[in-house]
């Protein structure tokens, strides 16, 4: 009996035991819970806190290049039309430059943020394309840009405002197309008048109707006008500069100019006429 009773008591204090430890696992296992749930909590306040600096930092890089970009606009823009001021630049060498060329004051610029000098490949590619426009294409660069830091001050995303810039471009080239007036390389009038308005913002404006005819046969004589739509003209023409004289005594030289004179050693000949190349 005694032994029966010292069983059932060690039974009650065994079950006792038991279930104090399953309760003290089950608070253990749910205070584990907690702290997994309050560290999953201060992770996602983490990842929010490095959004927010990620956002925050490319507001900031936009902004960067969009005053990058402006301040080069700023530069030229006071060289545009006919009325525009010529600027003077002096080089590493001591060379002064006085021009209102768009592409030459640009190129002559020591860009080191990444938005100016895509600026300047900008001007550049007008140069090579058009030979005209250059600081036309830059001021409007720059007017766009600061029309997008206002959008994007309201709170637009990006991507609307450059697929919405996108559709404006294709709108506006559809009125140009519409509105312009097609000219063929064999009128050479027309080509010599419109020689003559891309003369009228330059430093030699007044000497324009000198050097618009000279420009345009240069360009037809290293062209075919029946099939050519383009050239590049600073592969084909070359332009020999030379000290004293003014520019009335421009003269277009139909062949090959060297800038070296010939050699002066005893019986070199100076003329060679009908000579054979090739």
């Amino acid at each position: 009996r005694a032994e029966r009773e010292w069983g059932v008591a060690s039974g009650v204090v065994g079950g006792g035991v038991e279930r104090q430890l399953r309760e003290r696992g089950a608070a253990r296992h749910t205070a584990g819970s907690q702290g997994r749930e309050g560290s999953n909590m201060t992770v996602t306040k983490m990842n929010k806190g490095e959004s927010y600096r990620k956002r925050e930092k490319e507001a900031d890089v936009r902004e960067s290049n969009i005053v990058a970009a402006k301040a080069v606009a700023d530069a030229v823009r006071t060289s545009l039309g006919p009325r525009g001021m010529d600027k003077m630049i002096q080089g590493d060498d001591g060379e002064v430059i006085i021009t209102n060329d768009g592409a030459t004051i640009l190129s002559k610029m020591k860009c080191m943020h990444p938005a100016a000098k895509m600026m300047q490949e900008l001007s550049a590619s007008q140069d090579i394309e058009a030979g005209d426009g250059t600081t036309s294409v830059v001021v409007l660069a720059g007017s766009i840009l600061k029309s997008t830091k206002d959008l994007l001050s309201k709170g637009i995303h990006p991507t609307l405002i450059a697929e919405a810039f996108l559709e404006a471009a294709q709108e506006s080239e559809r009125i140009l197309e519409s509105i312009g007036r097609p000219i063929s390389l064999s009128d050479r009038e027309s080509l010599i008048q419109a020689a003559t308005t891309s003369l009228s913002s330059k430093v030699v404006s007044g000497d324009s109707q000198i050097l618009s005819p000279i420009a345009v046969d240069a360009t037809l004589r290293v062209i075919n006008p029946e099939t050519a739509s383009n050239v590049d003209i600073n592969e084909n023409i070359r332009v020999v500069q030379q000290v004293g004289g003014t520019v009335e005594d421009t003269e277009l030289v139909d062949g090959l100019v060297f800038k070296k004179k010939s050699s002066n050693v005893s019986g070199a000949p100076s003329r060679v006429e009908n000579a054979k190349i090739g």
